[in-house]
């Protein structure tokens, strides 16, 4: 099990102040802000629950979470 934190305040946190503002008034960044958790907190489940899964459906999980972070990131650099 990894016990690794992925929630933005620790993936990024020189923007929490940021991320916090945006989440009040970007409707779209909110929506991916929401999305990247919800992913976050499948793919902790699975591990932390063993639960057998094909590797390209965990992989699938990880990168659509990677790339929610991306695009999170790309908005608050922009902001």
């Amino acid at each position: 099990m990894h016990d690794e934190k992925h929630d933005l305040a620790h993936e990024l946190p020189e923007y929490k102040d940021k991320i916090h503002a945006m989440k009040e008034s970007n409707a779209h960044f909110r929506k991916v802000f929401e999305d990247y958790h919800v992913l976050t907190k499948d793919i902790h489940q699975l591990e932390a629950k063993n639960v057998p899964v094909t590797d390209e459906h965990f992989e699938g999980l990880k990168k659509k979470r990677l790339n929610c972070k991306d695009e999170l990131y790309t908005m608050l650099k922009a902001a």
